[in-house]
């Protein structure tokens, strides 16, 4: 039992992970559904999804599967749950989770801007060292009065719309200071045409040598899919177009020759 409202259920699954593996139990799974208060309003309630993963992805095998969980584990769990909840599958990704998260291992999803569906990433390992739990821990919240109502009020997902078109693939790379974030690259391309562009991936990314100190290459991949139509070349054109302006607008990078 805990005396105070709490902000999160990061504490309590702690404890209980703890718990478990003082009495050997390494590998856990573990999660809550529940409020958390925010102030002492009853506005300031929320009903929020915790799940952890603490220690490895499953036993000893003798094909080697086995490893540390990681925060890639850990967003896959939070996109599936999304998933199931019937949030919008077009989101975004941005660094500022609470701070119970590492700051470089973490990340929030968001539906635009403005409304947090869920954060992710590896619980602080000061954190595990005042709760007594051996790491690893990865972990993800889902803020569930956040996910707006789907459009469709069926319970079935219906038929898979696959489109007959072939996808387009664009690489791009982009001369950015150093300190800029990939995911801010990754972002500003996905916005430069929400309807075409179905992913973004970054596949490379070079630091100092000939361009110069303090500056960094990063290349990313652009897949469009087209829906109604082939793209010719200057549909193509416009929206690389398009990814360059972005890119250079939200990051100041410019493409690399």
């Amino acid at each position: 039992d805990m005396t105070h409202m709490r902000p999160s259920h990061l504490p309590g699954l702690l404890q209980a992970a703890a718990r478990n593996q003082s009495r050997g139990f390494a590998d856990l799974a573990l999660f809550e559904v529940g409020a958390v208060w925010h102030g002492g309003e009853p506005e300031d309630q929320e009903l929020l999804l915790t799940g952890l993963r603490v220690g490895a992805t499953g036993p000893k095998d003798p094909h080697g599967a086995r490893r540390a969980v990681d925060v890639f584990d850990a967003r896959a769990d939070a996109e599936a749950v999304l998933t199931a909840l019937g949030a919008p599958s077009r989101v975004r990704f941005s660094r500022g989770a609470k701070p119970w998260w590492h700051p470089g291992r973490s990340s929030r999803i968001t539906l635009g801007p403005k409304i947090v569906l869920a954060a992710f990433g590896e619980a602080h390992p000061k954190i595990l060292r005042e709760m007594e739990v051996k790491g690893p821990v990865v972990g993800f919240s889902i803020h569930l009065t956040a996910i707006p109502e789907p459009k469709n009020a069926s319970v079935s997902r219906g038929a898979l719309n696959i489109s007959d078109l072939q996808a387009v693939e664009r690489d791009f790379a982009f001369v950015l200071d150093a300190d800029v974030e990939a995911i801010n690259v990754v972002n500003a391309a996905q916005g430069a045409d929400k309807t075409l562009i179905e992913d973004v991936r970054v596949f490379d990314e070079f630091i100092g040598g000939a361009l110069g100190d303090g500056k960094k290459s990063l290349a990313i991949t652009v897949r469009m899919q087209p829906t109604d139509k082939t793209l010719t070349d200057d549909e193509i054109d416009a929206v690389g177009n398009a990814i360059v302006e972005k890119v250079a607008k939200a990051t100041g990078g410019v493409l690399r020759g």
